[in-house]
């Protein structure tokens, strides 16, 4: 089975495993094709992070492929630009905007090398025949979705450039997003990338050295230097994707294994470690109680990761602490007392990513998270792709875990996760959604774990927020409950969605076999293969 956020990628994966390809190849040719048919949202130039679990190999790994920042990066560079951090604490608005939108946003792209060694390593298809399917939606087009459409319209909050604007940022992209009149292409149209076609025939012949140092490196490098950008020759020679074990912990008798730090797998394992102190199955669903509750378990873990993780080669995070008994028990207590978390902001990372899960039928099993963060805008003339905008979120104060140095990851708050109950697989879960990623698992997670939901019911059910001293909610929280949070001092803010707070994806090992489901808030569909 596989659950991904684009029927087009979803259907790629499971022709992958119908031609006798494993769950690493679905889950590479299912990304290749998202690039191309939601190429906003990820793409060969973005960032991520995969748990690949092969038990016939002994094998349980995550790759992190985080974009690094160009060896160029200064400090200080942006200091005296600061502007504000987004609301949700993922993002830091700059005059002129540099740090979001053009060629001085870009991190050097690790999504290509993850890609290929992923499925060279631990695939059974050949390289070329994975790509197959996503050049061919690139050379003879896809039909442009609601989601991606509405992205274009409304895809920029909290002072950041909005996305119409980063898409004809080049002429490159006026070329593939608009009409000849200026207009954007609407919902229905067919967009064709016969660029992006070709550097991924390339791709398909070279395999990612084409990209790293190849001749497409040189185009990229000579579009960088032309326009000021801080990306090299030798930032893309010398990118590394860091390959190691899963972050591990345990809830309720499950070991679950998430992604470690520059991740967001440590704060799925906080929040879990802090909520495994409260018996939120007796507790209503989603009343007042259950939404302070877990609610403040958010906070605190938000509050915890702005003060101590970041690339770990930079910051040396106190993870043993963080998830151990002591502390999860201290904050457990507060709660309990009615304390609550202060999240210090000086005025996020918005919703740019996607998610693909996999099953096969030998029990492999893939959750890979990847993205463009808030996309640059940049398109080289000639390649077809969009390139990450991933240095907005480094904090532009120097001496603090996410601030700006060279040759860095950046803090997300991806977590590919997967459960398992008596040893056996249980539940594979990820999504995109920006900051609030790790809030929308964990509350998968507890529906799953807690309630006893079914994988659908699990992610359909209404979801809230607490990345800030305000409570979000989605649309389908009731007013009666809000109103009663109100009552007793909190900020509630209610976004006009009926599904928010990540677009979670999930497969369950269930006894009648596997359940998969994608979230309605996004185009995304399960699949069995």
């Amino acid at each position: 089975m596989v659950a991904a956020a684009q029927p087009e990628a979803t259907e790629a994966g499971v022709d992958a495993l119908r031609a006798g390809g494993n769950a690493v190849d679905a889950a590479i040719a299912c990304a290749l094709v998202a690039g191309v048919v939601d190429p906003q949202m990820c793409g060969i130039a973005g960032f991520g992070n995969a748990q690949l679990y092969l038990p016939g190999d002994d094998v349980h790994t995550c790759v992190d492929f985080h974009g690094t920042s160009p060896a160029a990066t200064r400090p200080d560079q942006w200091e005296h630009l600061l502007v504000g951090e987004t609301r949700d604490g993922f993002g830091f608005l700059l005059e002129g905007n540099v740090n979001d939108v053009g060629y001085q946003s870009i991190t050097t792209p690790g999504s290509l090398l993850a890609y290929h060694e992923a499925q060279t390593r631990h695939g059974r298809l050949r390289w070329a025949d994975v790509v197959a399917p996503a050049i061919d939606y690139a050379e003879n087009g896809f039909v442009i979705r609601p989601a991606v459409y509405h992205w274009w319209l409304e895809g920029a909050t909290m002072g950041r450039v909005n996305a119409a604007e980063r898409l004809r940022y080049t002429a490159a992209g006026r070329r593939i997003y608009f009409h000849d009149d200026g207009t954007l292409r609407g919902i229905g149209e067919t967009l064709r990338n016969p660029d992006l076609a070709e550097s991924l025939r390339r791709i398909a012949d070279g395999g990612a050295a084409v990209f790293y140092t190849g001749d497409m490196a040189d185009e990229i490098v000579a579009d960088m230097a032309a326009n000021d950008g801080l990306l090299s020759a030798g930032d893309l020679a010398n990118y590394r994707t860091v390959w190691g074990d899963p972050l591990r912990t345990t809830y309720r008798g499950r070991d679950v294994a998430t992604n470690q730090p520059p991740g967001g797998g440590v704060m799925v394992a906080e929040m879990m470690g802090i909520l495994s102190h409260f018996d939120l199955g007796a507790i209503q669903h989603n009343s007042v109680e259950y939404i302070r509750i877990v609610s403040e378990a958010m906070k605190w873990a938000t509050a915890d990761k702005d003060a101590h993780i970041g690339d770990p080669e930079f910051v040396d995070a106190p993870v043993d602490r963080l998830l151990s008994r002591a502390h999860t028990t201290e904050l457990a207590d507060r709660i309990r007392r009615g304390e609550r978390a202060n999240v210090a902001r000086m005025a996020g990372e918005p919703p740019d990513t996607t998610h693909v899960c996999v099953i096969d039928a030998d029990g492999n099993a893939v959750t890979m998270t990847h993205s463009l963060g808030m996309p640059s805008g940049v398109v080289t003339d000639g390649l077809g792709f969009m390139y990450n905008g991933c240095m907005g979120v480094f904090d532009p104060r120097p001496g603090r875990p996410g601030s700006l140095a060279p040759g860095k990851r950046r803090f997300s708050s991806l977590c590919p996760v997967m459960t398992f109950k008596d040893g056996e697989l249980d539940l594979v879960v990820g999504a995109p959604g920006g900051t609030q990623i790790a809030m929308g698992v964990t509350q998968v997670l507890l529906n799953a774990i807690d309630f006893d939901m079914p994988i659908l019911d699990a992610i359909i059910a209404p979801r809230f927020s607490g990345t800030s001293n305000a409570i979000d909610v989605c649309n389908r929280i009731p007013r009666s409950v809000t109103r009663e949070l109100e009552a007793d001092g909190y900020e509630v803010i209610r976004t006009p969605d009926s599904y928010a707070f990540a677009r979670v994806h999930g497969i369950a090992v269930t006894p009648d076999g596997l359940a998969g489901a994608a979230d309605p808030g996004s185009d995304g569909v399960a699949m069995s293969a």
